[in-house]
């Protein structure tokens, strides 16, 4: 006769996590979420550092300023109209001219951006909002979603 016993999987859940068994998971990845502060930002800036592009050194000079200048200014793991999140990619497929940056959700994209470039386009296009045209080579804006009006409760 089978034991009866629940498996170890099911006696390790708790009652609000039911039959699922991603809900641990889950739960585990939205604390990450909350102290990363994913939720709270409006922009999200994707720099390619090469392979390609430019050189590997080039590419990972330009992400540690980024880095440290997000810090800095406290745009980084922040709240409020300038959080910016990060994110360094291998390849955005432009594959000449990089480093190549990407700003989300004004999918502004620009050309060259050294280490050098980096300090300028946090202060005029993160802080001020204003993009560096003569750095911009294409543009591909995300609509803005409306959030959904909350359901009616009954």
């Amino acid at each position: 006769m089978a034991d009866a016993s629940p498996s170890p999987v099911a006696a390790s859940r708790t009652p609000e996590e039911g039959n699922d068994p991603l809900a641990a998971e889950r739960q585990r990845l939205a604390r990450i979420a909350r102290q990363l502060k994913i939720g709270c930002y409006h922009r999200h800036v994707f720099l390619c550092v090469g392979g390609n592009c430019c050189s590997t050194e080039v590419g990972t000079a330009a992400w540690e300023c980024l880095k440290g200048e997000l810090k800095r200014r406290n745009l980084s793991l922040a709240e409020g109209p300038q959080a910016c999140y990060r994110t360094k990619v291998d390849c955005l497929r432009v594959c000449t001219g990089g480093p190549i940056l990407v700003v989300y959700p004004e999918g502004t994209w620009y050309m060259g951006m050294t280490a050098e470039r980096i300090p300028r386009f946090v202060q005029e296009h993160l802080v001020e909002g204003r993009p560096i045209a003569e750095w911009i080579f294409a543009s591909n804006p995300l609509p803005l979603l409306q959030e959904a009006p909350a359901a009616s409760e009954e």
